[in-house]
């Protein structure tokens, strides 16, 4: 895990948008979008679209249109590798 995927899944113990990770985590919002991709591909944290109560399954060919526009939260394995490193 990245220093910066640290830094997303510590704002993810309660559903978050993408611009409010993008203000919390003061990444750039390439390197955002890299990290939450990397994290879903790991089962870390699950997207939901179009609104916070609706989950959205990973798909890698889509995620790129509604990354922007998405919520996330971390799972529970995302949390057990956050607070064990």
């Amino acid at each position: 895990m990245t220093d910066s995927e640290f830094d997303i899944l510590d704002e993810l113990y309660f559903v978050t948008s993408f611009r409010d990770l993008l203000q919390k985590t003061s990444l750039p919002a390439p390197t955002l979008e890299k990290g939450l991709r990397n994290l879903l591909e790991q089962d870390y944290i699950k997207s939901f679209y179009p609104d916070p109560d609706t989950e959205q399954a990973y798909e890698v060919t889509s995620f790129g249109a509604i990354c922007r526009d998405s919520f996330y939260l971390a799972t529970k394995a995302g949390l057990l590798a956050h607070n064990t490193r």
